[in-house]
Order: structure tokens, then C-alpha cells, then sequence
């Protein structure tokens, strides 16, 4: 597995548009696009710092994941993403090696990048995002 960059760290907020306040204001560091991933329930926004993103995340229902993180354990971290340049290859290496995964096949996520997520109890309590972006 060629793993690349930490392409972006994922936070879970109530409200992007609130949040995007802190982020724009206080730190200078500007949204370039919200976007919904209706399959995934939510609504993202991404903010570029060098080669690797912040990626704030507001559920767009009470029953999707990120409502439910919020719901738990409040606003905060919610993943890690690393960019890998081969993620059917890389899932089948660690599908191998034993490495419990939440997904076994590549989904689109925001942007268009193809996403799978590695299961926190594989990871330290870390939710790991997988992606490939073209």
C-alpha cells in the first residue's frame, strides 16, 4: 500500500455555517465549497491548509452518522483520512492482513473521491478513512 498524505482531517459540527465563522475569521482559512453527500446524510465543507484539508461535517438527518457522533460524544474529531494511490489494492491488503474494515469496496465520497473506512477497533479507536482522489 502506497499511502501518500493525510488527506484531510474530518469534524463534526452542529452547523457548518457557525463554524465556518471560527475557521474564516479567526484563522484565515477559507471554505472552497459545501457540498451534501446525500448517501452519507451529511453536508461537508472543505478547508485547504498546504497538501491536506479540514473537512467539517454537519448530519443532514437525526439518523445519520455524524448526527449520531454529535448525539454521543459532542462536536470534535470525528476521522482521519490518509490518501492512499491504489484503494481497491490497499483494502485488499489489509482485508489479508486481517484488519477489520466498515467497508470492503470503495464508495464515493465528497468531491467525487472514492472513500472506505478502516473500523476504529482496527485502529486505536481511530474511525480511518481510506481515499483516492483522481
Amino acid at each position: 500500500m502506497n499511502v501518500k498524505v493525510v488527506d484531510h482531517i474530518g469534524i463534526a459540527v452542529k452547523s457548518i455555517e457557525e463554524s465556518l465563522k471560527f475557521w474564516e475569521e479567526s484563522l484565515g482559512i477559507h471554505c472552497h465549497g459545501v457540498e451534501e453527500v446525500a448517501e452519507q446524510k451529511v453536508k461537508t465543507a472543505f478547508l485547504p491548509i498546504e497538501d491536506t484539508e479540514i473537512e467539517l461535517l454537519e448530519g443532514t438527518s437525526e439518523d445519520s452518522p455524524v448526527s449520531k457522533f454529535i448525539e454521543k460524544k459532542g462536536e470534535g474529531i470525528h476521522h482521519m483520512a490518509i490518501r492512499v494511490d491504489d484503494l481497491e489494492k490497499a483494502l485488499a491488503e489489509l482485508k489479508e492482513k486481517g484488519v477489520r474494515l466498515i467497508d470492503e469496496t470503495p464508495r464515493i465520497g465528497a468531491g467525487g473521491a472514492k472513500i472506505a473506512f478502516v473500523h476504529p477497533k482496527a485502529s486505536g479507536g481511530v474511525l480511518l478513512e481510506l481515499c483516492e482522489r483522481s
